[in-house]
Formats: C-alpha cells, sequence, structure tokens
C-alpha cells in the first residue's frame, strides 16, 4: 500500500525520536529474546508520555494523538522494526477504551489519567482453567452482597498480573439460560485482600504468565463497569480491541529480516548459501508474501476501524493469519540456525539472562522465540474458534 508524502515524513520524525530516546540496551533486550523487566519496559512508557505519544489510539480529549489511523500503523511498524518493547494492551488498548464507551464519569476521571501516565498499569482476567476460547462458558463468581461484590474462583493466563495494578475481570453475577448473559465487568486493585497469584513459566524460560485465584476478594459496587449482566457486550468490544492492536507487522519483519541474514551467511551443509537453496528460499519467499497480505488486510481494517465502522469477522480473520505468520518465521529460523537454534540454558532464562550464543549474535532467541509462539495460535482465541466465527459471520455458514 503506498503511502502519502504526509505519511512518509511523519515516518522520519518517528524513526528520529526512536533512535534518540529507545535506550539501547532495551533494543538488544527487544530484539535477542531476553526478558524485559518492569523498571526496562518503564522506560520507554516515561519516555512515550513525556512525547504525547503514549496513546496513539484514544480521542484527543482524553490525552491521544491526532493520528490518523495510517499513522498510528507507521508508529507501530516503525517501534518494532526499531526493537522498541511492545506495550502492555491491558490499559491503553483495552481497559481505556471500554472506560471511555462504557464507564461512568467518575471511572474515567478516576483510571484515564493514570493509565497514561504510568502511574496503573493493569492485567486480564478473562481465562479460566475450563473457559478459555469458550469465554462464555467461565464460572468464577461475583456474589451481591449489601454495597459490596464478593469474588469467588480463578483466572489463568493473566499475563504480568505480577506487574499490574489493577485488573480487569468478567465474572458470573447471575445464571441465565444463555451463557453470554449474566456476566459482568469489573475492576478493582490487584493487591485486594483474598487474590493470589501462581506463577507460570513459559517453554521459553520465561514468566509473564500467571494463574490469578480469588478467595472472597470484597470490591465495591463501584466496581462494577456499564451495566450488570452485561459483560459480554463490553468483552466483545474489548476483544475486537485486542484482535486488530495485537502488534504491527514491524517486529515481524525484523525478525523475517534476521533469518534472511542467517540464510544468506550461513552454509546448507555444503559450500551453498541457505539461501541458494531452492526449498529454503520458496518457503522463505511464501513466508514474505504472506506477511505482506496480513499488513495489508490490518491497514484496511484500522482504516474502517477508525472511521467507527465494524469490521466484525475481519478482526478474526487478523488474529488467525498474524499468529499463522509468526510460527512461520519462528520455524524458518529454527531451520536455518541449524544446530547453533539449539543450546540455550532455561535456567539462565528463568533469571532474565539468555547464556552466550554458541555462533553468530544472531542465533540468540531463535529457539526460545519458536518454544513461545507455538502458542500464538491459542492465545486471544484460538485459532480454531477464529475460523468457526469467520464461518459463521463472514461466509455464512
Amino acid at each position: 500500500m503506498p503511502f502519502s508524502t504526509a505519511d512518509e515524513a511523519f515516518r522520519s520524525d518517528v524513526r528520529a525520536f526512536i533512535d534518540q530516546n529507545l535506550p539501547l540496551d532495551l533494543r538488544e533486550k527487544v530484539l535477542n529474546g531476553q526478558e524485559i523487566h518492569k523498571e526496562d519496559y518503564m522506560r520507554w512508557y516515561k519516555a512515550l508520555a513525556s512525547k504525547g505519544w503514549i496513546a496513539p489510539n484514544w480521542p484527543v480529549e482524553h490525552g491521544g494523538c491526532d493520528w490518523t489511523a495510517i499513522q498510528r500503523f507507521i508508529f507501530d511498524d516503525e517501534a518494532g522494526l526499531a526493537g522498541a518493547p511492545r506495550l502492555s494492551p491491558f490499559g491503553l488498548g483495552m481497559v481505556g477504551p471500554v472506560l471511555m464507551k462504557f464507564g461512568s464519569e467518575a471511572q474515567k476521571r478516576e483510571h484515564l489519567p493514570k493509565i497514561l501516565s504510568g502511574e496503573r498499569l493493569w492485567c486480564q482476567g478473562y481465562s479460566e482453567p475450563g473457559s478459555g476460547s469458550d469465554l462464555a462458558s467461565l464460572k468464577t463468581r461475583a456474589e451481591r452482597r449489601d454495597e459490596k461484590y464478593v469474588i469467588n474462583g480463578s483466572k489463568i493466563w493473566t499475563s504480568f498480573a505480577h506487574h499490574a495494578d489493577w485488573i480487569f475481570c468478567l465474572v458470573r453475577t447471575s445464571n441465565e439460560p444463555k451463557k453470554q448473559d449474566g456476566i459482568s465487568f469489573l475492576i478493582f486493585p490487584i493487591t485486594t485482600p483474598g487474590i493470589e497469584i501462581r506463577p507460570i513459566i513459559s517453554t521459553n524460560g520465561l514468566h509473564h504468565l500467571n494463574q490469578t485465584f480469588f478467595t472472597d476478594v470484597e470490591v465495591p459496587l463501584e466496581a462494577l463497569v456499564g451495566e450488570e449482566g452485561k459483560g459480554w457486550t463490553i468483552a466483545k468490544h474489548l476483544l475486537e480491541h485486542e484482535r486488530i492492536s495485537g502488534g504491527a507487522c514491524g517486529e515481524l519483519k525484523t525478525a523475517l529480516k534476521r533469518v534472511e541474514t542467517i540464510a544468506s551467511t550461513e552454509l546448507a551443509g555444503t559450500s551453498q548459501i541457505l539461501m541458494d537453496d531452492i526449498d529454503f528460499r520458496r518457503r522463505f519467499k511464501d513466508t514474505e508474501a504472506e506477511l505482506l497480505t496480513v499488513e495489508n488486510v490490518m491497514l484496511k481494517a484500522l482504516s474502517a476501524h477508525s472511521a467507527d465502522k465494524g469490521i466484525g469477522a475481519v478482526s478474526s480473520l487478523i488474529k488467525v493469519r498474524r499468529a499463522e505468520v509468526q510460527q512461520m518465521i519462528t520455524e524458518l529460523g529454527v531451520i536455518a540456525g541449524g544446530y547453533y537454534s539449539q543450546p540455550f540454558n532455561i535456567g539462565a532464562l528463568r533469571h532474565g539472562w539468555n547464556e552466550d550464543p554458541v555462533g553468530a549474535d544472531y542465533f540468540n532467541g531463535l529457539m526460545p522465540s519458536y518454544l513461545f509462539l507455538r502458542a500464538a495460535s491459542i492465545y486471544s482465541g484460538s485459532n480454531e474458534i477464529q475460523r468457526n466465527i469467520i464461518a459463521k459471520h463472514a461466509l455464512g455458514l
């Protein structure tokens, strides 16, 4: 898709800002697949907040940027290409827009400024051990007693709950014939008594996932966002935001460029450069074409979304194909790295450090990325469920 002269000038401004403000050590951590700690993440968050660029998808009246959908895409693209850490979507991309649309004036005044400043970080309480992609079957219950809700149950895959200050949570407040009914949307501090956070270590050795337990957790009635029992409407609104804001394609382009560098340098077991192997080259070019397709569909969806047009099943389509392309790129990386993809110390990774790569630096992080992104086709709604949505709402099957 061609960009206008103004868009390209904006791209130049973004590149200059990133070059001047993204710490080199943070960039290296991201590009090498190392663990990003809260203090690392906040350095970049604060730099963007100081510039007024922290919430490009928010309206200006709430502290957002006066950017077009294309400019938002360009910013995300350049940040990914440069190795900037992806901003947590839970406050900026999820609960912030939810509060703007469904929250009370008091909730907006209390939370939106603190999300912008980074003073209040969020996590998401959606999935449960028995309710993942079938989210409407959730069992965590909030019982109304006098002037409070009392919450019991558990949530799983609560990313960065150990770093968060607040949580937004889907809970069942009543039992109705249709399982989507009777669900409510609550927000409350993650430090509320009765909440226990247990870490889940991913296959790449890093800790960002958790299981969160709620035992007689008491929160005020003011924790309710929107109407009681209407949380499913909010959940659908939020999930649409999540699936089209799952990251632009810059970081995928960077990962694919690394594969190209390896394959253009390393030998394929003989004196032949790997990229000259016809089978590998065909697979690389197929992946490159798939990535460009995802990017174009995402641009069209962002334009429609910014014009307040519903995008429906397109968000599911983007989620499916982006996840598949992520996995294709990491598979190519492991193939290109060969033996050098294999050695990494999972115990060292758990403490936030990769061991030194065997061979060139560009082998660093290939296997951890491959292992972690096996989950890309599961999280945010499994690809199987997304295909059902596409079949029903786009194809009428």
